[in-house]
């Protein structure tokens, strides 16, 4: 062999040899690289998801946030999740949160309710239990008691003259319910009917009756309960006269996007919540108590919105027929898309 073949298959060996210890290298440092990145995932888990809790308001947002900060306490300690809240003075900033994603379960009334499920990917899952066992509230119509109406016909009786106070076109009790059991019925509207309307929470309004600044304002059982208990005496100088049928209770709705377990962990809390025996169920009942009237929760479905459609659907009806229209075929196309809506939302509610 000659001397230049034997150093070209020298320098091949060599060669090789190195390239083969560069990739060995390079293998090693991509498993340190690897084994490090799990040992520090190992070491820094990511913390639970936050729970994002939403609270109709009854009274104040901040008082509504005080009846339930003790069964929410117990939540996150339960399911070991931070639990925030998302309480709002207003039934549409409540309604707002939930379109924009931000709230995984909430508490509301019946109109709120049937938006996030039909509208807002939610859906119902418990249902209020009243501390008298009852699963509804009623709807009121409230005046002074030295007032000149002692009855709804002699409110109906002189259009123009008294001063209303309603709550926002959310609330089933405050606005839809008298609307549609007592103005639509008989051709009128709250908005025209009274001398002046003005809108606010069910405590204020009681509070404008009181002192005179209204003659007459809309509410419910839960808030009057609620007034009597934070005043006594001004309650005193309230009559009701007027009440609507039962109205199905408040219901507990969540975000469909949940994951699943934390979906079931969070309605098996719910659902026993209240129901325990011994100083635990004491303490749990204490805690339900702090929210009015309110006795535990049953498990439902989207079923049972049903009525509040129904409500909504006589009263847009109502409203339509009595209402001023260019063309008979302006009235035709109305009542048309009012019959669409109400069956789009009534297949919606079948959809859990």
């Amino acid at each position: 062999m000659s001397l230049n073949i034997a150093a070209y298959r020298l320098r091949r060996r060599h060669g090789s040899a190195r390239l083969i210890h560069l990739v060995m290298k390079w293998l090693v440092l991509g498993l340190l690289i690897v084994a490090g990145d799990a040992l520090a995932s190992g070491d820094e888990a990511l913390p639970p998801t936050p729970i994002r809790f939403g609270i109709l308001p009854i009274g104040s947002a901040a008082e509504s946030l005080e009846q339930w900060r003790g069964v929410l306490e117990e939540l996150q300690k339960r399911l070991g999740h931070p639990v925030t809240t998302v309480s709002v003075g207003s039934y549409a900033g409540l309604s707002d949160a939930i379109g924009a994603q931000q709230v995984d379960i909430a508490f509301l009334s019946g109109k709120l309710a049937v938006e996030a499920v039909t509208h807002q990917h939610m859906h119902v899952f418990a249902q209020f239990v009243r501390s008298d066992g009852a699963v509804g509230n009623v709807a009121m119509l409230v005046v002074r008691s030295d007032s000149p109406i002692h009855t709804l016909a002699d409110m109906l009786a002189t259009p123009g003259r008294w001063r209303y106070a309603r709550s926002e076109h959310l609330s089933v009790t405050g606005y839809t319910a008298p609307e549609a059991d007592v103005f639509a019925p008989r051709g009128l509207n709250s908005d025209t009917f009274f001398a002046s309307v003005r809108v606010a929470d069910h405590q204020g309004n009681l509070l404008s009756v009181v002192n005179g600044e209204v003659d007459v304002a809309s509410s419910n059982n839960p808030d009057m309960d609620l007034f009597r208990r934070h005043f006594p005496s001004e309650a005193a100088q309230l009559k009701v006269i007027w009440r609507s049928p039962l109205i199905p209770s408040g219901v507990l709705v969540l975000r469909d996007g949940l994951p699943l377990p934390l979906r079931e962990q969070l309605t098996a809390f719910i659902l026993a919540y209240g129901r325990a025996v011994g100083e635990a169920g004491v303490r749990e009942r204490a805690q339900l108590a702090r929210i009015p009237d309110l006795g535990g929760f049953a498990p439902q479905t989207n079923h049972v919105l049903q009525p509040f459609v129904d409500m909504q659907y006589a009263l847009l009806r109502q409203e339509a027929e009595h209402g001023q229209w260019v063309s008979p075929q302006a009235l035709q196309a109305r009542l048309v898309q009012i019959e669409s809506d109400y069956k789009q939302d009534s297949r919606a509610l079948l959809g859990h």
